[in-house]
């Protein structure tokens, strides 16, 4: 297609509304983004030195989301329209891409395949499907309530917390997982560096949500439970703290040693909560026998 004198003549500037005018901000300056007439349409133009500038304020989402726009889709549009499609996407990926990281840090056992809104919840688990979906909006977060998966072992519990913990991600709030033997682990760790052990409390009492797997498998020592005692007083009334454990909650007591300081963590978490009873149906047995019958 031949291009015009005036598109071609830098000496001429094109009239407003015209395919090869600037786009003019609100405050009058002109940015340095035209569109060019091509034989199927228009495509956005960015000359060398807003790339560079784009990619120096580290806007090259949005320098992409210009450069993938498809000519044919963009030729009926008006510059904003285009401006507008373009931030969109670029928005949109941008959103991805950090909840991808938020999901990435939280540590997942089962990344790939926990999300809530594909649990299984057939009639045999005994799951209220309001409860799930009302945990999957997220509401439990902005009233700050704990929540307690307790169930028999294979029952689900660690990927209903992974789900959780990944639903958290998605409506861009900082999640993480952690099994309690390797937290425990952690404390014991820190007890031997300077000051090792307040630094790991104030890191798991930033989190929105501090998701605890394996909840009292173990009897914590005097160490760990004053350390739980200290994280769950910062955590209290401020973030959401989930647990996923075997045990009935009359057996919290004395797994934490029932004690003055088994009240203190127990006062902090109970009151507070969403209890969801996973049930005993043996999820892993009906997996693993599913993957012997394909």
């Amino acid at each position: 297609m031949r291009t015009s004198d005036r598109s071609s003549n830098p000496a001429r500037t094109p009239r407003a509304g015209s395919p090869t005018a600037p786009l003019t901000t609100s405050d009058g300056c002109a940015a340095a983004i035209t569109t060019r007439t091509w034989e199927g349409g228009r495509a956005m133009i960015i000359d060398t030195e807003t790339k560079r500038k784009l990619r120096e304020m580290n806007a090259s989402d949005l320098l992409d989301a210009f450069e993938r726009l498809d000519e044919r889709t963009t030729a009926p549009m008006s510059h904003t329209e285009v401006v507008r499609l373009a931030v969109d996407n670029a928005h949109s990926g941008h959103m991805d891409a950090k909840i991808q990281r938020l999901v990435k840090r939280a540590g997942l056992r089962y990344p790939p395949q926990a999300d809530l809104r594909t649990i299984d919840l057939g009639e045999e688990r005994r799951l209220d499907r309001s409860v799930i979906a009302g945990l999957d909006a997220g509401n439990y977060l902005e009233q700050r309530l704990n929540v307690v998966f307790q169930g028999a072992t294979g029952s689900g519990k660690s990927h209903l917390l992974c789900a959780l913990v990944k639903s958290a991600c998605r409506a861009r709030y900082r999640a993480v997982y952690v099994r309690m033997p390797d937290l425990a682990e952690q404390v014991t760790v820190a007890s031997n560096k300077p000051g090792g052990v307040p630094k790991l409390v104030r890191k798991y009492a930033t989190y929105n949500l501090l998701a605890i797997d394996e909840w009292l498998v173990d009897k914590p020592d005097e160490l760990f439970k004053r350390f739980l005692l200290e994280l769950m007083e910062l955590r209290y009334d401020t973030v959401s703290t989930a647990f996923a454990t075997q045990l009935a909650t009359k057996e919290w007591h004395r797994q934490l040693g029932g004690d003055t300081i088994a009240d203190t963590i127990l006062d902090r978490i109970v009151h507070n909560a969403i209890w969801i009873n996973t049930g005993e149906y043996n999820m892993r047995q009906r997996h693993g026998q599913a993957m012997l019958d394909n």
